[in-house]
């Protein structure tokens, strides 16, 4: 996924690798606890959402405003919390 002047990779689940004998990657087991996440910063964070929401996206919450930032919550479909923000 092109992102600005970068791409994000997003990798499914799988085995070890020849740089990685040891690690699979792999989903949490439990979606209520957090592991990791990804925080992604925006400009305007209703119209991603409404864009997105068009798309099947299924946020925890609406926007949030939190007085410094606006920010709100969906899982991808591993089930991993990713933070959508925009700051003030």
């Amino acid at each position: 996924m092109k992102f600005f002047n970068s791409y994000l990779i997003i990798n499914v689940e799988g085995g070890p690798t020849d740089d990685k004998p040891t690690v699979q990657a792999k989903a949490p087991a439990d979606s209520n606890t957090l592991s990791c996440a990804m925080n992604v910063r925006v400009r305007d964070i209703r119209k991603l959402c409404e864009e997105w929401k068009s798309r099947g996206a299924d946020f925890l919450t609406e926007p949030k405003d939190h007085g410094t930032e606006i920010r709100c919550y969906l899982r991808d479909p591993d089930g991993y919390l990713v933070e959508i923000g925009q700051g003030l």
